[in-house]
Formats: structure tokens, sequence, C-alpha cells
């Protein structure tokens, strides 16, 4: 396989306003993609895409939309039939989390945590994986977290969902393997976006920060190699934590997180 052209199709990008999503749209931008983004704050995408538009001569469609509502994917995926955009790459980066004790969580976030986190993104990825397929040498990534590779106390439902984007995308890779689709699920760390203003607090943080940039910079890379992996996790000391994670007892595994989680909270 040769590096992705990402100029033979539209790059449909959530969560796109800001931290990830952002810096996705300007690098897939500054080589050669038409850009279709996705957020429900009109007024941020609308300026970068301006931006885009003006730096990189790039065609840029804006689309607000909540993507945590039950028709969500639906709604998306007839928006883009309406625009004529032919979707050649997918990164399905629109998340949130949320921190504390589960019985002391509104029910309300914990069921559009979820509902964002695995059932949009799903739907998302069934709406266009026949178009990512057929186009055969576009993208899709699944942003999930380094939260996906242990128990997280204190981020029960975080954790869960992105565990669950981890093993679906992974199974997508394999699926999708002869086609020339590349399928990646992409973990970030503790990165430097508005992520723990959402959260609430960076108290949740556990290791160093990393930029969006960083984050984005290894994804695009794995993306362009030849044999390139199902998943990825973003920063050494993320990827050794989650490698030691695999020789421990499910038992020893949960406490040892829940006691750094612990600390975290304590050092906040």
């Amino acid at each position: 396989m040769s590096p992705v052209d990402y100029r033979r199709g539209v790059a449909l990008i959530t969560g796109a306003s800001s931290g990830l999503g952002e810096e996705f749209a300007r690098r897939l931008a500054a080589r050669g993609a038409d850009l279709a983004l996705v957020a429900r704050r009109a007024d941020r995408l609308d300026t970068l895409a301006g931006r885009l538009r003006a730096a990189r001569g790039v065609a840029v469609s804006t689309i607000p939309l909540g993507l945590a509502a039950p028709d969500a994917a639906a709604a998306l995926r007839a928006e883009t039939d309406r625009l004529g955009l032919d979707v050649h790459t997918l990164v399905n980066n629109a998340g949130f989390a949320t921190h504390g004790l589960f019985e002391e969580s509104d029910p309300d976030r914990i069921r559009s945590e979820v509902a964002l986190n695995v059932a949009t993104l799903v739907a998302l990825s069934r709406a266009y994986i026949p178009d990512l397929v057929r186009h055969g040498d576009g993208a899709l990534v699944n942003v999930a977290s380094t939260a996906a590779y242990q128990p997280v106390p204190s981020m029960a439902v975080y954790s869960a969902t992105k565990a669950f984007v981890l093993s679906f995308t992974e199974a997508l890779w394999h699926e999708t393997r002869a086609s020339g689709l590349r399928v990646l699920a992409l973990s970030p760390g503790a990165t430097r976006t508005e992520f723990f203003d959402v959260v609430g607090s960076e108290n949740a943080r556990v290791g160093r920060f990393q930029t969006a940039q960083q984050v984005v910079d290894l994804a695009l890379t794995t993306l362009d190699r030849r044999n390139a992996p199902p998943s990825v996790i973003s920063g050494t000391g993320n990827r050794v934590s989650a490698a030691l994670s695999r020789l421990l007892s499910r038992r020893l595994l949960v406490t040892t997180t829940g006691r750094v989680m612990a600390a975290a909270e304590a050092r906040g």
C-alpha cells in the first residue's frame, strides 16, 4: 500500500470544532482532502472552514449537528447525501467523558455518553462503510482512548465505551482488510484539548499531556504504513502502561487503576 491519497474524496470528521477533530481537519486539508465537518457549534465550524478554504483551497462543508440524538447518524447520512458528498474517509472523533462515582452520576448524562461514544459511532460506521469499502483507498479512524485498556474506577462508563470502540474497530480492521480500506482505532492519553473542560476537572488525568498535533501525526503516519496495525496508542508511556496491564490479573488491574486514579484526584 502507498500513503493514503485523501484528494480522492471527502473526509468526514465528527467533533471537528476543536481538539483532535480540528487537528484532523487541518492535517487532512493540508493533504488535499475536501472536508465535511460535524459538531454542535456552528460558529466555530464556520470559522475553521473559512480558514481552511483560504489556506488550502479545499472545499469544506459544515454540518451543525448534535450527535448524541438517537437519529443522529441517519440525519447526518441524509445531509451528506443531500449535499452530494462522496465520503472517502471517516474520522469518528466525537465523544466525551464523565468523572465521579457511578452511583452519583446524572443518568441523562450517562445515556448521552453511551449514545455518542458507542451507538452513534457504530451507526455512522455502518452508514458509511459501504462507501469506504467501495473506494478501497481511504480510511476509517475511530478515536478510542488509553482508558480502553483497563477498567477505570471513577470513569467507569467512559472506559467501558472506549473498550467497546477498541474491540469493534479492530474487528472491522480484519473484516475489511482485503478491501484496501485502512481501519484504525486511535488511543490517545491525556491530550491538550477541551476534553477535561467537559469532564469538569483535570484530576481525571493520568500521565503526561500530549498535543493534538502529536496524536494526529501518529494516526496519519500509522495509516500510511504498508502493514498498518488495527490500533495504535499515542505516547511511549501510555504504550508501556497498556502492555503492563496485560500481565496483571483483572482484580489486580482494576485495584491498581483505582489507586492511580485516587492519587491523581488527591494531587489535583
